[in-house]
């Protein structure tokens, strides 16, 4: 008698782990399929992006030191350059 109730037991949490997992896939699946309707940027494309702004400044503050050094020997005046602007984290990028 112990031993058809082991059996049954086994069976039963054999039963509710796979629904267990069938449920958790399920909503995976869902989780996925409604993240992809977001159309959200993947971590690695944002990385990827934020590289290349931050060589883009780097290029652009060169090149503005080079034109303002350039009009210093030719005589004209460099204009100021704007401030700078802060980013939601409030530091400066």
């Amino acid at each position: 008698m112990f031993d058809e109730f082991a059996k049954l037991m086994t069976d039963a949490a054999g039963v509710a782990q796979g629904a267990r997992r069938e449920v958790e896939t399920a909503v995976k699946s869902q989780a996925e399929r409604f993240l992809a309707n977001m159309d959200l940027v993947q971590r690695d494309e944002f990385e990827a992006v934020r590289e290349m702004a931050m060589k883009a400044r780097l290029e652009n503050d060169a090149l503005r030191a080079e034109l303002d050094e350039l009009k210093a020997l030719v005589g004209v005046k460099p204009k100021k350059a704007a401030a700078k602007k802060t980013t939601a984290k409030g530091d400066d990028k």
